[in-house]
């Protein structure tokens, strides 16, 4: 986690953990990391349609929260996916940009691609930007 602007609590025991998700870059602009697809699959061998939604959640928000600020958070109020191909072995990249940063929403649009760098899902992510919760 080289390239991220603030604190990211730990990782550990949560989600990110378990599906394997390295962040390298976030800030309000966007964020970027990756998923392996192994323990990410369906029964069928296929990388999961909700672990590339989960890794688009993932990075729509830490970015959201970065464009949120000291003191602010961000929650996820809506995500779409298209799912355009899958992959079976290898790593995926996620890639956040932003398309809207207000001040109480922050929209993304998230692409995530297999090592060749083929286009496997489009998502949109809205996060509601609120004071955090101490």
């Amino acid at each position: 986690m080289s390239d991220i602007p603030f604190a990211v609590p730990p990782t550990d025991d949560t989600l990110l953990h378990r599906m394997g998700i390295e962040l390298t870059h976030v800030d309000a602009d966007g964020a970027t990391g990756t998923m392996p697809v192994a323990g990410n699959t369906q029964p069928y061998g296929l990388l999961h349609g909700g672990a590339s939604a989960v890794l688009a959640e993932t990075l729509g928000s830490l970015a959201a929260v970065a464009h949120a600020g000291p003191g602010r958070a961000a929650v996820g109020i809506e995500l779409n996916a298209t799912h355009h191909r899958s992959a079976r072995t290898g790593v995926v990249t996620g890639t956040a940009r932003a398309l809207h940063l207000g001040r109480s929403l922050a929209t993304y649009e998230v692409v995530v691609e297999d090592d060749e760098g083929r286009r496997l899902c489009t998502a949109r992510l809205t996060c509601m930007l609120i004071d955090a919760v101490a």
